[in-house]
């Protein structure tokens, strides 16, 4: 086994421990994630997950780590995933072909893309979002490391932007759920 599908594998039973740990249990929530995470290894949900949905970003990974420490509330709340939603639908759009600008090429040779962080770096630091700095601080390392040739491959993939549109459409619903019981 490579680095990457070890990576893939672990990264994977890590995510699914950290979806575990969304569910209700309680004072034994922290056991079943951890129950969760080895079993997704031994079971193989986490190669199936990997098979599916391929390598996954250090961004989601990181978020992963901060929910199965119980990291609360999680940093992905719904004005974050919001504007991830906003920015990856026309990314992934542009990239499977939906005109003739490819956003993901950029990611081979990443100096406008680093440049156009620098910003964004600074807003998080301004605004004092110290665990999203801390997240982009680890997606940059990881790229800087080698170990992802492109570095949407590290900022983004499908799963988180699936994750975003759940909490947004969670968000939502109980939006709806609260204007309709009054």
């Amino acid at each position: 086994m490579n680095f990457v599908a070890g990576y893939g594998l672990l990264a994977h039973a890590l995510i699914f421990g950290a979806l575990t740990a969304l569910i209700p249990f309680g004072e034994l929530r922290a056991r079943v994630a951890l129950a969760a995470t080895t079993m997704a290894l031994i079971v193989g949900i986490a190669p199936g997950m990997h098979a599916f949905f391929g390598t996954p970003s250090l961004t989601l990974v990181s978020l992963a780590v901060l929910q199965l420490a119980d990291k609360t509330p999680s940093p992905l709340s719904y004005r974050p995933a919001l504007g991830l939603l906003a920015f990856a639908l026309p990314f992934y759009a542009a990239s499977l072909g939906l005109g003739s600008f490819d956003p993901y090429a950029l990611g081979y040779q990443p100096a406008p893309l680093l440049a156009a962080l620098l910003p964004l770096g600074l807003a998080l630091w301004w605004k004092r979002q110290d665990v999203w700095l801390a997240i982009l601080a680890i997606d940059l390392a990881g790229y800087a490391s080698g170990f992802f040739a492109n570095l949407w491959d590290v900022l983004l993939d499908p799963l988180l932007v699936l994750l975003a549109l759940i909490v947004i459409v969670r968000q939502q619903v109980i939006r709806f759920i609260a204007s309709r019981t009054r």
